[in-house]
């Protein structure tokens, strides 16, 4: 098969993100991309019995599963437009299917969290950086009851300073829980406030720097919830009722990373990861039973309950993430997408992954995944995964797929920072902050697959999107070409401090978590750690890629960066989408970005 038709078989299996199951547990919601301009929103029942209903078709921006109406028959979900994130809110019912109800206003010009229908089908509860009397967006959120019979907001909440990233209303609609960090960027505290707006408490406090995050039980009285505990998480179980906390599991040899009971009840769902593989645990809240599901093949995320098993979400490398039906003793997998008969692709065409360790600069172990093309390879390239707080799995890639197809061997480092390797790696990036070790754990990754074999000097390549796409600006400006041919950074941060003041308000605490501060307050950090300082250490090849809505990583960075290579006259290509956001999605425009890509890292390696 030749490039061109091999990579429009991959572009035509779905990607599927947010998976949730309706209240009473019958049917599933989930938005998939690909199979249209934009990202649109399926539902179908968790029994397999009917095919799936698309409940949207859109072409203006993404449409998201944001929650599911208290009723269950309706799904309520989010539009941007051209992925600039300003999302507005509408309403989809099952029984009318591409009739999408606006509940908020056009044109948005704040950040909009969360969004869930009270019982009363009147209120709508969000978070937004909004401030309601004059219409303008602020620095800090606002959590709001909006009434929308009247169009009116009432504010229910306003930390001094951070975001409200998904507020949580209960089953009765009596309380709304919510998270604020304004103690410490890098902690958070849960919140609770009745919906009247009357009362606004603190419920759980382990400390300014500590995390904790939290939701609801179907009773609409008890908050599960983990939090940080030194160098692991554990869980436990706060009610409302004596504000008392019950702790479920508190051993630091677990990896927690999030924890939830299903909509419809049912065992609590324990999520966690070793060693990058995800690992998941049905824990019985009164007994303290833990059991497992057996998976009878790649990486299961149970969801909820249904008759006769469990709504999984189920994916690896050479098979793209499906929702099935799992029957509870690991026997038969039913598929309630459909998934098979909207795709060409043949698992047999694809990779495996390969678990890949090295020792980086300190002694420390990271992990990779590593896939190999067969035969006599044209060079490597590095994908570096965002975040940093995020982790590259064992889950199906269009991009890397095409590379190994085009005679590449791709590597993607789980450097420190990543999430999947317990809380201790995960924070040890901000030991040094970005642009310190973590960028010699990528480097130590290079050297380790020369050493091997897999890799040849002077073929290697990095590439990446958001803090990927640092990660690659840094490799480029601070390794030589015999380690690092080419880079490819994608919507990536070039001046730290320009990316700190153009950034959404919401992310720059996320900024002053990893680098210790401010711009103002470590100077000389977001100077030294900005690859914008570097340039005149280019001797590689560069391709420079950015989406130009991007709110995250905003086009300033291209724009600053593109002025210092003019005045070291260094040579760069540059490829811009007009309508893409935070790095590149639409089928059309991934058409163009990934042959574009295997032959600027071709070329850079002849």
């Amino acid at each position: 098969m030749d490039a061109d038709r091999y990579l429009d078989a991959l572009l035509s299996a779905p990607v599927l993100s947010g998976p949730q199951v309706s209240p009473d547990g019958s049917w599933v919601a989930w938005s998939w991309s690909r199979l249209g301009p934009a990202a649109d929103v399926f539902a179908a029942p968790v029994d397999g019995s009917s095919p799936p209903v698309r409940l949207t078709q859109t072409a203006e921006g993404d449409t998201v599963v944001a929650s599911w109406a208290p009723d269950g028959e309706a799904v309520l979900v989010t539009q941007d437009t051209d992925g600039d994130e300003r999302v507005r809110l509408y309403r989809v019912r099952l029984d009318e299917p591409g009739v999408m109800e606006p509940l908020t206003g056009p044109d948005p010009n704040y950040y909009l969290g969360g969004g869930q229908l009270h019982p009363n089908g009147r209120w709508l509860v969000y978070s937004a950086n909004l401030d309601a009397g004059s219409g303008e967006e602020t620095e800090v959120d606002r959590l709001y009851r909006h009434d929308l019979e009247r169009d009116e907001l009432l504010k229910l909440a306003q930390p001094e300073k951070g975001s409200i990233p998904w507020p949580e209303l209960n089953r009765s609609g009596t309380h709304v829980l919510y998270s604020r960090s304004e103690l410490d960027p890098a902690g958070a505290q849960v919140w609770v406030v009745d919906i009247e707006g009357g009362e606004d408490r603190e419920i759980l406090n382990f400390g300014p720097a500590v995390k904790v995050s939290a939701s609801w039980l179907p009773d609409g009285r008890r908050v599960l919830f983990v939090a940080e505990a030194g160098s692991y998480r554990k869980l436990g179980l706060w009610s409302m009722d004596d504000g008392g906390i019950r702790w479920l599991i508190d051993d630091p040899g677990r990896n927690v990373g999030y924890a939830f009971v299903p909509p419809n009840g049912g065992p609590a769902v324990v999520v966690g990861a070793e060693g990058a593989r995800l690992r998941a645990s049905l824990l019985d809240l009164e007994s303290g039973t833990e059991s497992a599901l057996r998976p009878s093949g790649g990486n299961l995320l149970p969801l909820a309950p249904a008759a006769g098993g469990w709504v999984c979400n189920r994916y690896d490398a050479r098979h793209p993430a499906d929702l099935v039906l799992q029957e509870s003793d690991g026997g038969e997998t039913r598929s309630l997408t459909g998934l098979a008969g909207r795709t060409s692709l043949d698992p047999d065409w694809l990779a495996a992954s390969e678990d890949f360790r090295w020792k980086s600069v300190d002694g420390m172990e990271i992990q990779g995944w590593l896939y190999r093309t067969p035969g006599e390879a044209v060079g490597t390239v590095v994908i570096v995964h965002g975040g940093p707080t995020y982790h590259a799995e064992d889950r199906f890639n269009a991009q890397v797929q095409y590379f190994v197809a085009r005679g590449l061997h791709v590597l993607a480092p789980n450097y420190r920072g990543s999430t999947g390797f317990g809380l201790p790696f995960q924070e040890s990036i901000k030991e040094d902050g970005w642009g310190g070790r973590e960028q010699e754990d990528i480097k130590a990754g290079i050297e380790a697959l020369i050493e091997a074999g897999i890799a040849a000097p002077g073929r290697v390549g990095v590439t990446g999107t958001s803090y990927g796409g640092y990660s690659a600006w840094w490799a480029i400006t601070h390794y030589p070409t015999s380690l690092v041919a080419a880079a490819a950074p994608i919507c990536g941060m070039t001046d730290l401090v320009v990316d700190y003041h153009a950034t959404r308000p919401d992310l720059r605490p996320y900024s002053e978590e990893m680098m210790g501060g401010t711009p103002e307050e470590v100077p000389d950090r977001y100077h030294e750690r900005s690859p914008i300082n570097s340039v005149e250490n280019i001797r590689g090849k560069l391709l420079i890629i950015q989406g130009m809505q991007d709110p995250n990583v905003t086009p300033e960075n291209v724009d600053v960066v593109v002025r210092a290579l003019g005045r070291e006259g260094i040579p760069y290509d540059l490829l811009t989408f007009e309508d893409e956001g935070h790095g590149i999605a639409r089928p059309w425009n991934l058409k163009t970005l990934y042959p574009r890509l295997a032959d600027f890292f071709g070329s850079a390696f002849g």
